[in-house]
């Protein structure tokens, strides 16, 4: 029989082998999620206590499939976001540190807000507008999503995080759901932005993550072109939207938001210093 100190350390060769980036902290990841516990808090008599063979299978299982590239979080089945839990799994985009610049440029929106209004377009598995609902009790959050397995993680999601969330099943790019929702103090949307050779050069992790929400067309602008004035009458004048964008896209989606009238147009970067969001505003004195 196999200790558990002696499992992580073959997981972690296995997985170094397999030319893993962070064979420490997966190994330790996966083990976790097959015993149920927290190895560092382990005693070093509790790491000398053998798997189980049902253990042992399951360990062997998830080694082979991350082996072949399926992602972590898939299997691991959930993944932290803002300090919050969300279920992940095939067919919803997993979450991603580089987001959360969007949900803090978001909560600076909505400062001074008693009770913002907030739209999050191309919603996937939630993890913006749930945190955005998480830090904003008072506000009210709508998420649309068009695929119908995120749309179950989504709703996963919301309760898991017991935050209410209106969810609206539409396409983001229909006309009659961008009229049927007015009244919105910021927009925020995480839409496919990969181009083509993106796609075609994928890592083999990402090849697992649905590609309707990687797919931004030919250039991987085609959201960010259409979404601006699509949505525009659905702000209230002076409220905000705010995209996350890919590497090298914030001079060609300024330029999106500027051209449909939007003003005060903005670009803050992740914690690695690249641009990450690009926002505009809805002149003061539009008509409502």
């Amino acid at each position: 029989m196999v200790s558990r100190r002696e499992a992580r350390l073959a997981l972690r060769q296995q997985l170094r082998k397999g030319g893993l980036e962070s064979p420490d902290f997966e190994s330790a990841c996966l083990l976790e999620h097959v015993l149920g516990a927290s190895c560092r808090l382990m005693t070093r008599q509790q790491l000398e206590e053998p798997l189980t063979g049902e253990q042992a299978a399951a360990l062997h299982a998830l080694t082979r499939r991350r082996l072949a590239g399926e992602p972590l979080q898939y299997l691991l089945g959930e993944w932290e976001f803002y300090g919050l839990p969300f279920r992940v799994g095939p067919g919803v985009l997993i979450p991603r540190q580089d987001t959360e610049t969007l949900v803090e440029c978001a909560l600076r929106a909505a400062e001074g807000m008693s009770a913002p209004k907030i739209l999050d377009l191309c919603a996937g598995s939630g993890c913006i507008g749930i945190a955005l609902a998480h830090c904003l009790p008072h506000g009210r959050v709508t998420a649309v999503e068009q695929s119908a397995d995120a749309l179950r993680y989504l709703q996963e999601n919301a309760a898991l995080n017991r935050t209410p969330l209106h969810i609206v099943k539409g396409d983001v790019l229909d006309p009659a759901l961008a009229e049927s929702i007015r009244g919105v103090d910021v927009i925020v949307s995480n839409p496919p932005y990969l181009t083509e050779a993106d796609l075609a050069a994928l890592q083999k992790e990402v090849q697992f993550e649905p590609r309707a929400a990687l797919d931004g067309g030919q250039d991987g602008l085609l959201f960010y072109r259409e979404l601006p004035a699509l949505w525009q009458e659905s702000l209230n004048p002076g409220g905000r939207l705010l995209f996350e964008i890919g590497m090298g896209q914030e001079a060609a989606v300024s330029s999106f938001l500027t051209h449909a009238g939007y003003e005060n147009i903005e670009s803050f970067p992740d914690l690695a210093g690249i641009s990450r969001v690009v926002s505009g505003m809805r002149p003061a004195g539009a008509r409502r």
